[in-house]
């Protein structure tokens, strides 16, 4: 398995706030394309506007949106329990892998598209106000994920970035969910289908990511000052500038408030 060498100071902070973070960027951006009201479907191949380069996968320029919080190169991903991200063989990032369900009357629908920020071509995915699955919209969660084009640093070089308003639920009933909690909790993080993975610590942990627990996604950030916002640079294929579990111990965080990134071995 690769291990990355350097360790890297980043700005993770854990900050609690009593409302809803504000990190989706502006939510009328990305509603191109919308994916009907559906449970665990995918879109056909989408183009992205620019290549990408992600470990071993190099020149992607399409990718699939699955309704349950992930996309994926590749291949689809009908999957709703999510297992270890490093159990998927093919490249995925997964800012909520869990039992979307859109079939709720007051569920919003995933919505997808191309903008442009601060001068740079982007691609982004919008889950605004959906629910979980059996068709409950009770509770609802709003996430976002950005793919960001930053080829002026390097061909394929690009920026993720996982944008968090509000989370309410973190399990559908058949993965054992009860009102939306519980069972097989989400997982957020990515892999490149192979052994370079990440979850964020927390993930498939009972309530862990949820807006009332401090550990919850609306209250931490990565490469960012906005809370519920975490950006991932990768340059020359690599993911960088994400802290070893030593390092986040060395530095106080992750374990002053119980949040930090755990790597998965496989």
């Amino acid at each position: 398995m690769r291990l990355f060498t350097h360790l890297f100071t980043v700005a993770l902070t854990l900050v609690c706030a009593s409302t809803n973070a504000a990190a989706i960027r502006d939510s009328n951006l990305f509603n191109d394309v919308a994916l009907a009201a559906n449970d665990d479907n995918s879109t056909g191949l989408v183009d992205i506007g620019f290549n990408v380069d992600f470990y071993s996968m190099k020149n992607m320029g399409q990718l699939y949106v699955n309704n349950n919080g992930n996309v994926t190169f590749l291949n689809k991903l009908s999957a709703f329990s999510p297992s270890g991200l490093g159990n998927i063989s093919f490249p995925i990032l997964a800012p909520f892998f869990a039992d979307v369900d859109t079939r709720a009357t007051n569920s919003g629908v995933v919505r997808y598209g191309t903008d442009t920020i601060a001068g740079h071509k982007v691609f982004g995915v919008n889950w605004i106000d959906v629910g979980y699955f059996n068709r409950q919209g009770n509770k609802l969660n709003s996430f976002q994920l950005i793919l960001t084009d930053r080829s002026e640093t390097g061909l394929g070089n690009f920026d993720i970035e996982f944008n968090y308003d509000k989370i309410l639920w973190e399990t559908g009933s058949a993965s054992d969910g009860i009102n939306g909690i519980g069972g097989k909790p989400a997982t957020v993080g990515y892999t490149d289908g192979g052994t370079n993975n990440y979850e964020f610590f927390g993930s498939r942990t009972t309530r862990a990511f949820l807006d009332d627990n401090p550990t919850g996604l609306i209250h931490g950030s990565l490469n960012s000052d906005v809370n519920g916002r975490y950006i991932f640079n990768v340059r020359d294929g690599q993911v960088t500038h994400v802290p070893e579990p030593t390092t986040a111990a060395l530095l106080g965080l992750g374990l002053l408030a119980g949040f930090a990134f755990r790597r998965k071995r496989s």
